[in-house]
């Protein structure tokens, strides 16, 4: 799976200044290296502009690279929503989406998720492409949460659903969230309310269309 993904990579991404500084970033502030690949980054730019999305709902923002990526794609006036528990992950990754010229169309809301999701229910907000990237014991509450403020037809996006190719390979290390990403993938594949296939990129993301 790793040799898979380097290639990918290796012949898919380009030199990307401004990704590449976050990058940095987030590894001068001591945080943890789990931004999503480049690949991966790729592949959202490209799900939210073929998809036309206008508002955007991410848990999880760590320093900003996936947001970057998201809002890359909004072509036109849209906006990025962004969950994360930890206020100064939240301030590093506003520092880098306002550096990649965002700053107008990204807010981040701090704090545990799952309190910030049921205030937008409340809000009665409602959005057209969401990315879940954030604490895996979880990722069932989002999933119901992102259908509750789905627009018709919006798309879902779930990273780290391969786990390492440990849901699938029982020679690959076994991860802690190992049993919740194969869980949490049989339920996106029988979800009445949704279309959904799962692409070995990265780590593995599941991207499923609400049906209308």
């Amino acid at each position: 799976m790793k040799q898979m993904n380097n290639y990918i990579d290796e012949v898919f991404y380009q030199h990307d200044a401004m990704l590449e500084d976050v990058i940095s970033s987030i590894v001068e502030n001591g945080m943890p290296a789990i931004s999503v690949s480049p690949s991966s980054g790729k592949l959202l730019t490209m799900l939210v502009s073929i998809t036309g999305a206008k508002a955007i709902l991410e848990i999880g923002a760590l320093g900003g690279y996936s947001g970057i990526c998201l809002a890359r794609g909004i072509e036109g006036e849209g906006t990025l929503t962004s969950l994360e528990l930890q206020e100064n992950y939240a301030q590093l990754a506003a520092q880098n989406l306002a550096k990649a010229g965002y700053a107008e169309q990204v807010t981040y809301r701090t704090g545990p998720a799952l309190e910030n999701l049921e205030n937008l229910v409340a809000e009665g907000q409602r959005f057209d492409f969401f990315f879940i990237d954030a604490d895996k014991d979880n990722y069932e509450n989002y999933l119901a949460y992102c259908i509750k403020l789905a627009n018709p037809g919006a798309f879902i996006v779930a990273d780290n659903v391969l786990a390492g190719g440990s849901v699938a390979d029982p020679e690959a290390a076994s991860k802690r969230y190992s049993a919740i990403m194969k869980k949490f993938n049989v339920t996106v594949a029988n979800h009445p309310q949704l279309e959904s296939v799962l692409l070995p990129i990265g780590d593995g993301m599941t991207v499923s269309k609400v049906k209308k």
